[in-house]
């Protein structure tokens, strides 16, 4: 089966069908959301480029958002293999790759594959690069039991546990923090439209998975953007060390910011994108 494009709707090539949100016009930037999210996370990113003169893209990850539930290819390589067919269905070149925590190991692991052609430069947003979970590579990582856990609560009531995982997400359980409600009522409203296949099988996905020689061979310049209060994705043992390992990576330290600040800090992000892509 060959790769196609049609009504927003990039098809694979195993037969998968992945939604893509494509607005504006002008130099693309594509978008790789996070677990267990959609592209809509970033919908705040996409308005404000695609006001900018910017053509921006993003799709939902097979088994997330409107995307097409595969129980097959719940994996970071076919994942990667899922972001080169939306770039070349659309056939996109010159575009700047932009990836939030998972979604940012999506981006890595595609460079790693398929290598820079169609991208000019990278962003890594609360990235779970280069690796999360404690190894012998990563002595400060986090625990495996950690993950563990996180699977036994997608499995035992996912919708209640997307709830709870919210609130640090976006830092509302910090002393002096105004919640929003709908931002956590939101947050679980996208994790449910993911299938429980995918959910689960994510978790090892973007946990274990080791992107050190994908960082290695992102010879594009690379910016790193990590808040310092990242509950979810700690900045020690993922943002400085993958800012280390990319040949031309920049640090960008967003104080005080939770793991979610696509929605926390979007003005602040916007603004820093938008330096970015002009520089």
């Amino acid at each position: 089966m060959t790769i196609s494009y049609e009504s927003n709707t990039v098809t694979t090539h195993d037969g998968t069908r992945l939604h893509v949100t494509d607005w504006g016009h002008g130099i693309p930037v594509v978008f790789s959301h996070g677990w267990p999210l959609s592209g809509d996370a970033w919908e705040d990113q996409m308005m404000f480029l695609a006001d900018h003169g910017y053509r921006v893209i993003a799709h939902d990850r097979r088994g997330h958002g409107r995307s097409g539930k595969a129980w097959h290819g719940n994996d970071m390589n076919t994942y990667a293999d899922d972001l080169a067919a939306v770039l070349e269905a659309l056939d996109i070149t010159g575009a700047t790759l932009v990836g939030h925590s998972t979604g940012g190991g999506e981006v890595a692991r595609y460079i790693g594959r398929h290598g820079t052609g169609r991208v000019a430069k990278a962003v890594l947003v609360g990235a779970v690069t280069p690796q999360m979970v404690v190894s012998p590579a990563n002595p400060g990582g986090v625990p495996l039991s950690v993950f563990d856990g996180i699977r036994e609560g997608v499995r035992l009531d996912r919708a209640q546990y997307f709830l709870d995982l919210a609130v640090p997400f976006y830092g509302f359980n910090r002393e002096g923090a105004k919640a929003s409600q709908g931002l956590v009522q939101n947050f679980m409203n996208l994790g449910m439209q993911c299938s429980l296949k995918s959910a689960y099988a994510c978790v090892k996905q973007f946990s274990e998975t080791d992107f050190t020689e994908d960082l290695k061979k992102m010879t594009v310049p690379t910016l790193v953007i990590h808040g310092d209060d990242d509950q979810i994705v700690p900045i020690a043992s993922t943002g400085r060390r993958a800012v280390e390992l990319l040949p031309q990576g920049r640090l960008s330290v967003f104080e005080g910011a939770p793991h979610g600040l696509p929605s926390t800090h979007k003005d602040k992000l916007n603004a820093e994108l938008l330096a970015f892509l002009r520089s």
